[in-house]
């Protein structure tokens, strides 16, 4: 084990001297040209293509030479990338989930659902960012956690809309979500309050009071508060309006929402709930994205039909609970195939696992999925689900510089980077692990630390 690491590392080492990347860092402003690579732009392949960056963006990409003074960084034989996204992620917002201290995407307030902000929470100095940016992660959408959360731990009475009063009506709601680069720095924040998030299905029914009938009728008697609040502003100050059972927080927050401006993600899994989603979306004018959809392959051209994006797990494939009866590995191939525009995740939470995103996508090849589809999942998708279409994800003029030079195929686990750039800047290849294994690899000098001398 000890000389398999030895050897990946000399490996990776060689590759980044051959780059020629032992000298400085290059700086956001510097132009910087890497040629001769297998180019990945996200929707299509470039070979021994040339990509440009200058000021944070990319200035162009195609099989010119490099422009003159320009940085060059030689690629031949390598694979070049946009920077991955992590979807439903945890990144920035929890360091040791279990460990209610650290961790600040669940909410436990009684009061306050909807208008929970995990913007306010990040952390730009956790050790899990190092880690999902060695695995070519670049960018996160980092969202709230709720009793329907895919990853990491959670527990429903720590979750938004529950405390010590137990659930309140309604708290169908865990909050905002935000996206957020993961380079080095102080602010890592890209977009506050970019998507809300609800739980359907088993867990919406759980907060709802035990059945997803009660769920989908509190959750329109919500929106229908929502528009009766967003025309009555004036008569709610004056306390002249009815009663409403949400805080004028959660109101204002729930507005873009209900006026389709706002995508809502909603969790869900079984196939008859997301039928459920989709005629609820239509008749209330909501701009959805479903978040699991372990079932979708079976509703997979109504949901195409619809024009609703997904977000999944392809290695989702155990019929854990009774609305994951049909969970197979051929979902995200199913629903490609029926043209729905899906987005791949990591695992647990794709916070200290977020660095398996690109292995989850390798997987779905396995499975039936396109290569070109898994890749699009993983770089472009994302950023086009959340609006952000053009502005990362993708090797295009115009876009961020996120871009990532591997070894070899990065659906292939055993391919490595050997270049970080985010907005332009390149980043250390190193995180917290790499460092204790390098510290204590063969028990050499500083193997141990002060306090605890060699016997």
């Amino acid at each position: 084990m000890t000389r398999n690491l030895s050897s990946l590392r000399t490996i990776v080492l060689g590759a980044v001297a051959a780059l020629g990347l032992a000298a400085a860092p290059a700086l956001a402003q510097d132009t910087v040209a890497v040629t001769g690579g297998r180019v990945l732009t996200g929707t299509s392949v470039i070979e021994n293509g040339t990509v440009v960056m200058r000021g944070g963006r990319i200035i162009s990409v195609g099989t010119g030479a490099a422009p003159a003074g320009a940085r060059v960084i030689d690629a031949t034989g390598q694979v070049v990338a946009p920077g991955f996204v992590a979807v439903d992620s945890g990144l920035g917002g929890s360091e040791v989930s279990s460990v209610s201290g650290t961790n600040d995407l669940r909410n436990a307030s009684n009061t306050l659902s909807a208008a929970f902000d995990v913007s306010y929470g990040l952390d730009p100095w956790s050790i899990t960012l190092p880690v999902a940016r060695l695995g070519g992660v670049t960018r996160a959408v980092v969202v709230p956690n709720h009793p329907g959360s895919s990853g990491g731990h959670y527990h429903e009475e720590d979750t938004a809309g529950a405390g010590e009063g137990g659930y309140h009506s309604p708290g169908l709601f865990a909050g905002q979500a935000a996206v957020i680069h993961l380079a080095e720095g102080a602010d890592i924040l890209v977009r506050p309050r970019v998507a809300m998030v609800a739980p359907f299905g088993e867990a919406g029914a759980g907060v709802a009071g035990g059945s997803r009938g009660g769920a989908m009728v509190l959750f329109r008697e919500t929106l229908a508060e929502v528009r009766l609040y967003a025309r009555n502003k004036a008569a709610y100050q004056r306390d002249d309006l009815r009663p409403l059972s949400l805080s004028r927080a959660d109101l204002e927050a729930l507005i873009p929402v209900a006026e389709g401006r706002m995508p809502l993600i909603i969790t869900v899994s079984r196939a008859a709930d997301i039928l459920q989603v989709l005629r609820l979306a239509e008749e209330e004018g909501l701009k959805v994205i479903l978040d699991g959809a372990e079932e979708g392959w079976l509703v997979a051209d109504q949901i195409a039909a619809a024009g609703v994006p997904v977000l999944l797990n392809p290695l989702a494939n155990l019929p854990g609970n009774f609305e994951r009866r049909a969970a197979r590995m051929q979902n995200a191939a199913a629903l490609n195939a029926a043209g729905v525009v899906i987005a791949i995740k990591g695992n647990e939470g794709s916070i200290h696992r977020a660095r398996e995103t690109r292995y989850n996508a390798g997987n779905a090849v396995s499975h039936g999925l396109p290569y070109e589809a898994a890749i699009a999942a993983i770089t472009v998708n994302p950023a086009r689900i959340f609006g952000m279409d053009g502005q990362f994800g993708e090797l295009r003029a115009g876009a961020a510089a996120d871009v990532v030079i591997w070894t070899g195929d990065p659906l292939e686990p055993l391919s490595q980077p050997v270049a970080i750039y985010i907005n332009g800047v390149e980043q250390p290849l190193e995180s917290r692990p790499f460092l204790l294994r390098d510290r204590y690899l063969g028990g050499g000098e500083g193997a141990r630390p002060p306090a605890y001398p060699a016997q």
